[in-house]
């Protein structure tokens, strides 16, 4: 594995007349990593992929794939290729002649071609399906013969642009594992583009959090769900609470923003003591949400002298409890526990 970063961005702008689509951005990309774009719609993040690729140029700053600088260089003169979401496969073609078209446009020789065609249908498990047409497969499988016709031809760097997003539900989910398994078997960079927080901590070695065309944070899942560093962060990926001013004043005697997520959070009773290590607030339920595998319990707080109208989410896995049950915890007097170290704070934002 190289030392050199797949894709590096120094100081990169895309800027449309007065939008800044990208602004400033600066990003390494390790080789031969799982590494995500997260953001929502106009955030900078497929702009950023379509740069990578050469289908946008950026207006200032320098890009380079594997220490070579590739601004202004055309798509056919990088070593990537693009899985759309749309799958853009040749309806017109069979599924062996779909994979095998960019060897095809290269001149390789048949006999090359049909193996490397068949090492990629086995790869993406669908081994025996060369003759059929796109119109006779399921969207999964649609997926994955675009995935194979990308791969084909062994680039270094796989752009994956939502591709998961024509999928139901349950194909989807099975899909992350599926593409997480190839990626790790092939050994070369995928950057993947979603709004899908749960895509990306799935599948991700990294991921970079877009917002306005800048980038709020990067590190791996564990570290942007569990630490993030913007009240935007903390609200994008994943479900979390948010307090700051007089509130987070009178609970954890600073005004500093901070997050904690609402499974970190424990329902106890009123009375309950609250060790060293925790804080702890008095609240009553204001609401719930019965869910199947979890429950969400809307909180307010009961401060003692403290400001009103504060309010925090817990969820809490239904290990024993039926919706009856949860359902009649409505309105009661509770005690609400988290341990010090999941609280994070939220550098310089207070009320």
């Amino acid at each position: 594995m190289s030392t050199i970063p797949a894709v590096r961005f120094t100081g990169v702008s895309r800027y449309f007349g007065e939008v800044k689509a990208v602004d400033r951005v600066d990003l390494d990309i390790l080789d031969g990593e799982f590494f995500t774009m997260l953001g929502p719609s106009g955030s900078g993040k497929t702009t950023c992929l379509r740069m990578i690729a050469g289908f946008d140029q950026p207006t200032a700053g320098s890009l380079q794939l594997h220490g070579r600088e590739v601004a202004g260089l055309p798509p056919y003169e990088r070593d990537v290729n693009t899985v759309f979401q749309d799958y853009a496969l040749f309806p017109h073609m069979s599924v062996g002649e779909n994979v095998a078209y960019g060897l095809m446009i290269k001149k390789v020789p048949l006999a090359e071609r049909k193996q490397r065609v068949d090492e990629m249908l086995e790869l993406v498990r669908l081994p025996g399906l060369s003759a059929r047409r796109p119109s006779q497969l399921s969207g999964g499988q649609r997926q994955r013969v675009a995935l194979a016709r990308a791969l084909v031809n062994h680039p270094r760097v796989l752009l994956l642009d939502e591709p998961l997003g024509a999928l139901d539900l349950k194909l989807r989910q099975q899909m992350q594992i599926e593409l997480k398994t190839i990626q790790k078997r092939v050994g070369i960079t995928f950057v993947f583009v979603t709004h899908d927080q749960e895509e990306a901590l799935t599948m991700s070695d990294r991921i970079a959090v877009f917002n306005r065309g800048r980038i709020e944070q990067v590190g791996s899942p564990a570290q942007v769900y569990e630490r993030p560093n913007s009240a935007f962060v903390a609200g994008f990926v994943g479900v979390s609470n948010l307090v700051s001013g007089p509130l987070a004043q009178a609970i954890t005697g600073s005004p500093v923003m901070f997050s904690v997520r609402p499974e970190k959070i424990r329902l106890a009773e009123l009375g309950a003591p609250v060790p060293d290590d925790c804080y702890g607030v008095e609240g009553r339920i204001r609401q719930v949400v019965y869910l199947g595998v979890v429950t969400r319990y809307q909180v307010e707080l009961v401060l003692a002298g403290g400001p009103e109208g504060g309010e925090l989410a817990v969820v809490e896995q239904n290990l024993r409890s039926t919706s009856m049950d949860a359902l009649a915890a409505q309105g009661r007097p509770v005690k609400l526990i988290w341990d010090r170290q999941y609280v994070s704070p939220i550098a310089g934002e207070s009320a």
